[in-house]
């Protein structure tokens, strides 16, 4: 029911920006949970940003200050707004949905920030 289409990655330097999006389709409401997650290689997959049910938001400790998680519930799309971007955010970025029990993922869009 529930599809998920991420955009926006590619090649940043050091202290770059790159604006994410997470177009998704299907019965997705503002009251669900929306999230991007990254991995990065030869790392677990770690949260990088949620709005959760009510609209409270969390971020990872690292995301804190450099990104912002937004949504246009109009466009059902999901942002994620990254600056002062480092190495060590270089991953695939994916974008998250929960309804209910069930989970939904995006194929990932890849970032890569070096110089």
């Amino acid at each position: 029911q529930v599809q998920l289409v991420e955009s926006g990655g590619g090649l940043v330097q050091p202290g770059g920006s790159l604006r994410l999006s997470c177009a998704a389709s299907g019965s997705i409401s503002s009251e669900n949970t929306m999230a991007w997650y990254r991995q990065a290689p030869g790392k677990q997959r770690e949260l990088v940003a949620a709005i959760r049910t009510g609209g409270s938001i969390d971020y990872g400790d690292s995301m804190k200050g450099r990104f912002t998680i937004s949504r246009d519930n109009t466009k059902n799309t999901l942002y994620l707004q990254m600056n002062g971007l480092r190495p060590e955010d270089t991953a695939v970025y994916y974008c998250f949905a929960r309804r209910g029990w069930l989970n939904y993922w995006g194929q990932g869009t890849q970032v890569t920030v070096s110089s």
